[in-house]
């Protein structure tokens, strides 16, 4: 029985490794993808175009403007006209518009209310808000406020604010997810496809042992490919942090992608074909991405969706991952994440398990 399972499981590893494109798109989507998402998704300011009306004649104005410089601003580009600089940022051409009114420097100068206008092209949200909020920095520092008090503010798990390294793992988490459904479910679908099928379901063998040693291969690659992208991207190119044990990461990702191969399962009993997998993949697995607090925390979602973000196996592992990584958390404290993904995880896949095995 054990030599028969581990032929099947063999027999889909050289299958896997004979398809070259698959083989393609897995070291692109651990590899590539995980870099291009950590390094080309920016949420502070790059490159933000400015515009601005200066009615002061310059002076404190210019001093200003100085501090909006590369790599966060371009050079800001002057407007003859408040109704100019609403065009430009209509026509999305700049993205913040500075009015500096006739009495501004006059008002600055005697310590009176000076008031800067500030127009933002709100479509880009984050991007534009995050560039608020350097200004109200940099016209501060020109400002001398004796206040009672003094803010001191310390950085936790990412001193730096360098986001690359959280949406570099983020990233990793959500191909993780996505590939393990779907690897699993095609492993099974192509055998619809070819014509297979049926010589499959002649081979000596017990059909549970046929269904456990194809979603094991898928798994065995999948951790493969984790490892891959931990040590060539996450780790090396982004420098995140390892601040727990690399083997409950490597032991809770096990338990996950199992987790993930029980969705794969189902899917691959009710699609005859794999652009079905395709379909069926993004439409059950886009609702537990966005419930499990990879896009958005959970605790600033609507109370319902963060009750129902408790039966997302998703959650669970990325809130065990973060703080494996950036918190250092002990193997003995992460049982909550063990516990979540293990029991959603075993239940995932018992029922896909006995779902598609009643095909055999």
């Amino acid at each position: 029985m054990m030599r028969a399972f581990l032929a099947v499981l063999a027999k889909e590893l050289f299958v896997f490794l004979r398809s070259y494109g698959l083989v393609a798109v897995v070291l692109y989507s651990f590899v590539l993808d995980v870099y291009i998402a950590g390094s080309g998704i920016e949420l502070k300011p790059r490159n933000v175009a400015i515009g601005y009306v200066d009615d002061t004649g310059g002076g404190i104005s210019n001093k200003i403007l100085s501090h909006l410089h590369a790599p966060e601003f371009r050079p800001p580009k002057r407007f003859t006209s408040r109704q100019e600089l609403s065009d430009a940022i209509f026509n999305k051409e700049i993205m913040v518009g500075l009015v500096f009114d006739r009495e501004f420097a006059k008002n600055f100068a005697q310590h009176k209310k000076a008031q800067l206008n500030i127009l933002l092209d709100a479509m880009a949200a984050s991007q534009a808000f995050t560039t608020l909020a350097y200004l109200q920095h940099i016209v501060l520092d020109f400002v001398k406020l004796e206040l009672p008090l003094e803010i001191k503010s310390h950085k936790l798990f990412n001193q730096n604010a360098d986001n690359k390294q959280f949406m570099g793992l983020a990233e990793l988490l959500s191909i993780i997810t996505l590939l393990s459904v779907i690897l699993t479910a095609v492993v099974f679908v192509k055998e619809k496809e070819e014509g297979t099928w049926d010589i499959m379901l002649l081979m000596p063998i017990d059909a549970r042992l046929i269904i456990l040693a194809k979603s094991l291969s898928q798994v065995i690659i999948i951790m493969g490919g984790i490892v891959l992208s931990l040590g060539f991207v996450v780790l090396y190119s982004f420098n995140t942090p390892l601040n727990g044990s690399f083997w409950s990461f490597m032991l809770l990702s096990f338990f996950y992608t199992f987790a993930s191969a029980g969705i794969g399962l189902f899917i691959a009993a009710v699609s005859k074909n794999v652009m079905q997998v395709a379909q069926l993949s993004i439409l059950i697995m886009m609702p537990i991405i966005f419930l499990s607090g990879a896009w958005t925390p959970v605790y600033a979602m609507h109370p319902l969706l963060e009750y129902l973000s408790l039966i997302s196996p998703l959650r669970y592992y990325i809130e065990g991952s973060e703080s494996i990584f950036f918190r250092g958390t002990a193997f003995v404290d992460l049982w909550p994440y063990f516990l979540g993904v293990i029991l959603l995880g075993t239940t995932l896949y018992v029922y896909g398990f006995r779902k598609i095995g009643r095909l055999f």
